[in-house]
């Protein structure tokens, strides 16, 4: 691919861009002064870009997706838009020409705080594909001032900090004011009828904030084509009420100013008392009420002002269930400001949505007291009334007589509106994201609605971006891959299959482990500089990083690392490979059993890793801050992916597909995207371990299992647990870990002991890290392993993903951009 960045014009921008940015020299500059005058200039050739996708976009009338999500995991924007303008050798000699190097520039950038886990980072990587793929899009979400936090780790336990990523200002986002519009909350709903007696709804005494977009470029890969994320950004109305202020009443005089303040503070604002869940809902209203109307909008502009055949030119993807009152914002729209009939807007409506589930949890599928929604959302929970009126009306005309299923189906039940039926309702599509989680949603989780609707239902396995998580993460084994089969790959990485070619080749075998080798230098460097750990590159380095959840199980695999340790001081001469177990997780805020979690990792890592007299045979490791630009860092260092999820609870994964990318073999469960991994990889190159989904699901049916049997049968799986309470890894503190011992057991309580299965899968788990530390000291054996993980992983690129959704879902038009 061929640049369109002209060298010399690059270098006299940067130095131009840094006298007046901050009226200094090049010589002067600090390293985050040249990465603004590097992501200014840059910006300057990629706004051509954007205009000129534009204006094609706006020329063929070309059908646009709108994909509405409340996380988008970016990570840091420089490298991969040098990358993808297919800039990365001009750039790399400009500065070096100029005393810098790429890398230290590329540090400066904080990762934009916009997300947490993979539903976030999943976003990025469609949004990443769509553009490379030439698809018209806009990902749609709030710019948060603080995002979820920056986690600390103080005495070991988990600390949150404010995310100030917007500190010195963000040289690639455009403020876009003449797009704001009005955000309504409160209030009362008003009903006046018209000369042929046709009602007309409008809110009054609300309060409302002004929304404001922030305009993101996605550049697409080598193809001009550059699309937008549009955060937006909450604005008071009238910023400061000058007569409160002369009047002494300084609060009211802020007030809408800390209205508009709060919404964009933070991501997921913790809920676990009344005021969060208020703020969360306010969030989700803010952003796709200014998501939809814009849209509208711009549609309107190109068609006259007539809104009737909006689908088909528009597409609004929900990702998860926090989007889902899009089904009802657009109805309002449609009704209260294009005045059309209800028959006329429901067409549109359900012609336009479509949904993403990611989760089997229950409590994920949001549900709000109808208490806070109606009185926050009035019009919205009017119309979502309406929606669920007309959809019992459909369930009994289905099912005559049936009340369980209107229980189990209906949109407003209970005190609560369901947030996963409304989109399920108002959408023509609603797709699982793996295998295994859509034939779980269709035969347990949404088994009513599949029955009543089948033809709604299908499935997108999850993908990743190669070009972030190879090209740009792992360059010594992107270079090796394109010298050994070209680079087509970077746009196509079933191309990567051509790989199988040399995973038996010694000479092969040696350059990739050798690589491999590399990256473990790179990443013990990193751990040594910020955890002060010394961790040998030669030993294995098994990796888990991923939110902090309790079915993601961060529990089982450090109680596992607690009794691989008891079996080494009982049998010193033990034949153990020496391994390095990393972790890196944040845990929610408010998630008082995952912060423990984090505290016992720590904990046994400071016992484990003072402990001379086992000759450093395992180090623990957490990797404070888990973000986007680490964990390129850590993917591809490791040799071992931590996929261990109790089965049938993740609904995909998509780390487990960036280790396997990065050449490390998968220990896990059958779950989520691990089934199909498998199914490409083949069972010999990756190890399995513990219960099915079906398994699980008949025992939870049956109201579990008893751990105490396990407890009181095996006595190295006893002493591990007794070591949670006697003040091994505590013992200023002896019950600390009180509470994850009663969860495993809970002789005390009505709940049931030990929901996620981590004593009934344990020694089964023993089992596969027995057979990983076997494999590994077969180099040959193991390099053939971890080379069929990378030559394998073409399946797993977004690329196919989003394709698959613009031929079965969005039916999207391409778009070819000319200079």
């Amino acid at each position: 691919m061929k640049t369109t960045i002209d060298k010399a014009e690059l270098k006299k921008q940067i130095i131009y861009n840094v006298k007046t940015l901050y009226r200094k020299t090049i010589d002067e500059a600090t390293p985050q002064q040249v990465f603004q005058a590097v992501s200014y200039a840059l910006k300057d050739d990629i706004i051509d870009q954007w205009i000129a996708t534009h204006k094609e976009i706006e020329r063929t009338d070309a059908k646009t997706l709108y994909y509405l999500s409340m996380e988008f995991l970016m990570g840091r924007a420089l490298g991969n838009n040098i990358l993808n303008l297919c800039a990365q050798d001009e750039v790399k000699e400009v500065l070096e020409e100029l005393g810098f190097d790429l890398n230290t520039i590329e540090d400066q950038e904080p990762d934009p705080a916009l997300g947490n886990g993979g539903l976030g980072r999943l976003a990025a990587c469609f949004l990443d594909s769509l553009a490379t793929l030439g698809y018209p899009a806009y990902g749609c979400g709030i710019r948060y001032k603080y995002g979820m936090f920056a986690q600390k780790i103080e005495d070991g336990y988990q600390r949150e900090v404010p995310d100030d990523w917007l500190r010195d200002g963000y040289p690639f986002e455009i403020r876009r004011a003449e797009y704001a519009c009005e955000v309504k909350f409160g209030g009362y709903v008003t009903v006046t009828k018209d000369e042929t007696g046709r009602e007309h709804f409008g809110q009054a005494g609300y309060q409302s904030v002004r929304a404001v977009p922030y305009d993101l470029p996605i550049v697409g890969y080598g193809n001009n084509v550059v699309n937008t994320l549009r955060i937006w950004d909450a604005e008071p109305i009238n910023t400061f009420n000058l007569d409160s202020f002369d009047k002494g009443d300084y609060q009211k005089a802020v007030e809408q100013e800390n209205l508009a303040k709060n919404i964009v503070e933070v991501l997921y604002p913790n809920d676990n008392h009344y005021a969060g869940k208020e703020l969360r809902l306010k969030q989700q209203y803010f952003f796709i009420s200014a998501s939809l109307q814009t849209a509208v909008n711009k549609y309107k502009k190109a068609h006259n002002g007539d809104v009737t055949k909006m689908y088909e030119k528009v597409a609004f993807q929900m990702n998860d269930t926090h989007p889902s009152m899009a089904v009802a914002e657009l109805m309002r729209i449609l009704m209260d400001e294009e005045n059309l009939t209800w028959e006329a807007a429901w067409e549109i409506t359900t012609k336009c949505c479509a949904y993403t589930n990611h989760t089997i949890m229950a409590e994920a599928l949001e549900k709000w007291p109808i208490e806070l929604f109606s009185r926050l959302l009035p019009r919205i929970y009017g119309i979502v009334e309406e929606i669920n009126r007309r959809f019992v009306e459909e369930i009994e005309a289905t099912y005559p007589g049936n009340h369980e299923k209107i229980a189990k189906m209906a949109i407003i039940y209970d005190g609560q509106v369901r947030m996963a039926h409304l989109a399920i309702v108002g959408s023509y599509s609603v797709n699982g994201v793996a295998k295994l989680h859509t034939e779980i949603l269709e035969k347990q989780e949404l088994k009513d609605f599949y029955q009543m609707m089948p033809e709604k239902f299908n499935n997108k396995t999850n993908g990743i971006t190669q070009r972030r998580f190879l090209l740009h993460a792992n360059p010594l084994l992107a270079n090796w891959v394109t010298d050994k089969i070209s680079d087509a790959w970077i746009t196509n990485l079933p191309e990567i299959s051509k790989l199988k070619l040399f995973v038996d080749d010694p000479k092969s075998q040696q350059e990739f482990m050798n690589i491999k080798y590399q990256n473990k230098v790179r990443l013990a460097k990193y751990i040594k500089e910020h955890n002060g750990i010394d961790v040998d590159p030669r030993s294995i380095f098994d990796v888990q990083v991923k939110r902090l959840h309790e079915y993601k199980r961060q529990l089982l695999n450090i109680l596992h690392v607690m009794y691989i340790y008891n079996e080494l001081k009982s049998h010193p001469d033990m034949e153990y490979y020496p391994h390095t177990f990393i972790f890196g997780a944040k845990a929610a805020a408010g998630y008082r059993r995952a912060k423990l979690t984090i505290k016992l990792i720590n904990s046994v890592a400071d016992v484990i890793n003072n402990d001379k007299s086992i000759n450093g045979k395992i180090k623990v490791v957490f990797i404070e801050n888990y973000r986007v630009s680490n964990a390129e860092i850590i993917f591809a260092a490791a040799d071992v992916s931590e996929q261990i999820s109790t089965a049938s609870k993740e609904a995909s994964g998509t780390g487990n597909m960036k280790f396997m990318l990065n050449g490390a073999i998968t220990c896990g469960t059958l779950d989520g995207a691990n089934v199909e991994i498998l199914e490409e990889v083949g069972k010999d190159n990756a190890v399995i371990f513990g219960m099915t989904a079906d398994e699980v699901i008949n025992y939870e049916k049956n109201g579990g299992y008893d751990p105490m049997q396990i407890f009181n049968e095996n006595q190295e799986i006893r002493q591990v647990l007794m070591q949670l309470i006697n003040g091994f890894y505590s013992p200023q503190d002896p019950e600390l870990f009180r509470d994850i011992y009663n969860s495993l057991l809970n002789t005390y309580s009505s709940d049931r002991a030990d929901t996620y299965f981590i004593l009934k899968d344990f020694m089964s788990y023993h089992e596969a890290h027995m057979k990983i530390n076997e494999l590994y000291q077969d180099q040959t054996r193991w390099a053939h392993i971890v080379m069929m993980n990378t030559a394998c992983s073409g399946k797993f690129t977004s690329d196919r993903t989003i394709q698959q959704y613009v031929d079965e879902i969005w039916e999207l038009d391409k778009v070819t951009v000319e200079l």
